[in-house]
């Protein structure tokens, strides 16, 4: 152990006193290894994170919202809220709210949500940062319009989801227990967060996504602390020469590769508290949270700090297996001896076998064993990868022959050493590959999550459903139709209707739903050939000619009240309704009867609902701000929301943010890691460009020399993760039983490597350009 630290210490003295060379490879390897740090220290923050906000969330709801049993019946009292949610939309965002109004008034001795110092009076509004700078911005200037309250303060973090959240509690004084349908009497805040259920193909797509978003960074680590191989392996022949053993080489080259992964771990550390305050700041893809949410989970943290030197070590270790260290040079610069394939599959195929088992049986969400399998089967592969990509590139380059200079120079340099450059593209062949494998289950996994609508978008775009007087409803549509940015509207009343005479037999027929719109609308709804202002359609044999009807009632049957009659005139036409009805809910595929408005007066039905289909101008964006402000204004209640041909269920759009998430950071950490990884490849070869630009070799030449030797590993590396992704993803599909789909999933991720590998190509040029002078020659 004295010998170990003894070199070790040697080896680490050689890291930070070789002169400006040795600390330009010490900092390549720190950046390099700070980078993948710095993402892993970020995972580590992820269960923290979401665990602050799922608390969050339910310490702002009224504790009865999360029993089983619902809220209790409370008597009105000093310490009793009326609570309604308040949910609206502006443009792509959700915005949530509620209304509270204290049952004592200014008297109320109740506490207030999470995030507020008091409750707000009536016409008072408190809102989240996020929102408010919406509010003030240009942008936000129609939601203004809708959430025109006086604000009276901010609501506090203790109370947000997140940094972005857009919250707000507005004060009212309006507020009736069980008249409205969000209305609750409430005593207090706060309750048990809710657990997700995933079912088994949501839960092995959050394995695989953290499998494939984490490998890559495993990757650039790996590769980082190899950076300065050459030089390395020279000076340790020189050590050779004065008497050291191979063993004592080794050590100190462990030593030197150890130091820049301690450094790479205190620059990733120092990222980590220097950026949680941006982070904090930034809201992407909807998702957002506080500073001081950003902290890395105890033990992952120390499973970071002792894997990181660890794995610097044993690649140091292990990249010098195969380089024979003599007194008089470094043996590898003589014939390269062809890589060997067998041992180079066993990971491979290790992981193909575990996954291929997982195949043939029903994956559960509870199956522990099951999916730690399928995790290990597909680092496995990942892993093979990486060994399988520089034999490929040593194999197919060393067939090359002829062409171009710049061609001649890029092949000769990869038949002569091809290792870097195929490590150098390595973390984007795993990103790419895992990519290509979960895109697969991905578009499995949301056909399964996905329930079709049967809208049609491109008729009308908007649906507004109000639950509000015939006459307020009626209003409403006309108001609508009138809104800059709708092209075409149409709606109809709906409600329904009892005949008595059957009602006082108790024959349990249910009531009759009736339809009220104009003939455009009902001629939408049922087949109709010949419509005019005042005629009526049936559409069943339960409601006929002459019949005499009761417009007080609802879905179950009479409403409290006096009766309104009807008699259906006897004009009335049966007409024939589609199978299918674009504007509607179900129930009114069934609808009886069809009225016009001067047939049926709208302000007559005892339960009316106001259903709307608008158009509006695809090129105006506001269209469907306007109406909603117009909704809100007549009540907050009314629903607006845009036509989907098909939705997705929450659990999945919540695994989709946080892939997107995921992904958009470890595509940044490719994009560094390789710039890094370029640099470093191009300062080992500077003395030889400045030779080759003394002896007349043109710029361009050599810089197209320098584009084909990262080309040809990335056209090999993105061809081999597209073949293995694609039977990876396959066989993930296989495990959850779901059809296998989406063959072509590696297009998308190839175009996106290939890419990255051209901005970071741009990106080395200038560095490139500096290099070609006459100052490399010079040696220290």
């Amino acid at each position: 152990m004295r010998g170990w630290a003894r070199d070790m210490a040697l080896g680490a003295r050689f890291a930070v006193s070789g002169g400006r060379s040795g600390w330009a490879r010490t900092l390549l390897t720190a950046v390099g290894v700070g980078l993948g740090v710095l993402v892993l220290l970020l995972a580590a923050s992820a269960p923290r994170v979401l665990q602050a906000q799922d608390e969050r969330v339910a310490n702002r709801e009224p504790s009865c919202f999360t029993a089983v049993s619902g809220c209790p019946d409370l008597e009105p009292g000093p310490e009793t809220v009326l609570f309604r949610n308040e949910l609206t939309r502006y443009h792509d965002a959700d915005i949530g709210g509620a209304s509270l109004q204290p049952d004592a008034g200014a008297e109320t001795t109740a506490t207030p949500p999470p995030g507020l110092d008091a409750f707000p009076s009536p016409g008072e509004m408190v809102v989240s940062p996020a929102l408010g700078r919406m509010l003030d911005s240009d942008d936000g200037e129609l939601l203004a319009q809708r959430l025109d309250y006086e604000r009276v303060g901010t609501i506090g973090e203790e109370g947000l989801e997140g940094s972005g959240d857009l919250f707000f509690y507005l004060g009212s004084a309006s507020l009736q227990e069980g008249l409205g349908a969000n209305v609750e009497r409430v005593d207090s805040f706060g309750g048990e967060v809710v657990t997700t259920e995933y079912g088994a193909p949501l839960m092995l797509l959050i394995v695989i996504i953290c499998v494939a978003l984490l490998t890559p960074i495993a990757v650039f680590i790996a590769t980082a602390v190899r950076f300065g191989g050459e030089r390395r392996d020279r000076r340790l022949a020189a050590l050779r020469l004065v008497g050291a053993d191979a063993m004592t080489a080794r050590r100190i080259a462990a030593g030197e590769a150890l130091v820049g992964a301690v450094a790479g771990l205190l620059l990733g550390v120092a990222a980590l508290l220097s950026t949680r305050e941006v982070l904090g700041s930034i809201t992407l893809f909807g998702f957002s949270t506080f500073p001081s949410e950003i902290t890395p989970d105890p033990s992952l943290t120390a499973l970071i700090l002792l894997a990181v030197p660890a794995t610097a070590v044993a690649v140091a270790l292990f990249a010098l297996r195969g380089v024979a260290i003599e007194p008089m040079g470094v043996v590898r610069h003589g014939t390269v001896r062809r890589r060997r394939l067998p041992w180079r599959l066993l990971p491979f195929a290790a992981g193909l076998v575990l996954l291929m088992q997982l195949a043939g049986s029903t994956l559960s969400s509870d199956d522990d064993l099951g999916l730690a399998q399928a995790a290990v089967g597909m680092v496995l592969v990942l892993v093979g990868l990486t060994l399988l990509l520089p034999w490929l590139v040593d194999r197919l380059v060393g067939w090359m022959r002829g062409g171009p200079v710049s061609w001649q120079l890029a092949t000769r340099r990869l038949q002569l050493r091809s290792g870097p450059a195929a490590r150098a593209v390595s973390g984007i062949t795993v990103a790419v590959a895992g990519a290509t494998a979960l895109y697969m289950l991905f578009a499995g996994v949301r056909a399964d999550q996905t329930t079709e609508t049967g809208r049609d978008p491109s008729q009308y775009q908007v649906e507004v459903s109000a639950s509000v007087s015939g006459e307020v409803g009626l209003s409403l549509a006309r108001e609508i139709d009138g809104l800059p940015g709708v092209t075409e509207s149409f709606a109809i009343t709906t409600g329904y209707a009892t005949r008595p005479d059957r009602q006082a037999a108790g024959d349990g027929v249910q009531p009759a739903e009736v339809v009220v719109g104009d003939c455009a609308a009902l001629r939408e709804m049922a087949r109709i050939e010949t419509c005019a202002n005042g005629d009526v359609f049936l559409t069943r044999d339960t409601v006929r000619p002459g019949d005499r009807l009761d417009l007080n009632a609802d879905y179950d049957g009479p409403l409290p009240g006096e009766s309104r009659p009807w008699t259906v005139p006897r004009s009335a036409r049966r007409v024939a309704v589609p199978e299918t009805i674009d504007i509607d809910h179900t129930f009114l595929q069934s609808g009886a009867v069809f009225a016009t408005h001067g047939a049926l007066d709208v302000g007559s039905l005892g339960d009316a609902l106001l259903m709307s289909a608008i158009e509006t101008d695809p090129s105006d964006r506001n269209a469907i701000e306007q109406i909603r402000n117009a909704a809100w204004e007549r009540d907050p209640d009314i629903y607006v929301w845009e036509v989907e041909s098909e939705t997705l269920t929450d659990e999945f759009s919540g695994i989709q943010t946080g892939l997107l998430v995921g992904a958009s950071g470890v595509m940044l950490l490719i994009g560094a890691s390789l710039i890094v990884s370029t640099l470093e490849q191009l300062q080992e070869r500077r003395r030889l460009l400045s030779v080759l630009v003394a002896f007349g070799t043109r710029r361009g030449t050599l810089g197209a020399s320098v584009l084909w030797q990262t080309a040809i590993p990335v056209v090999l590396g993105l061809a081999l993760a597209a073949v293995v992704g694609t039977c990876v993803g396959a066989a993930l599909m296989a495990t959850v039983d779901i059809s296998v789909t989406g063959w072509l999933a590696f297009l998308p991720m190839t175009a996106v490597g290939v890419g990255v590998i051209a901005l970071v190509t741009l990106a080395s040029m200038p560095f490139l350009w500096r290099l070609m002078r006459p100052d490399g020659l010079r040696t220290e």
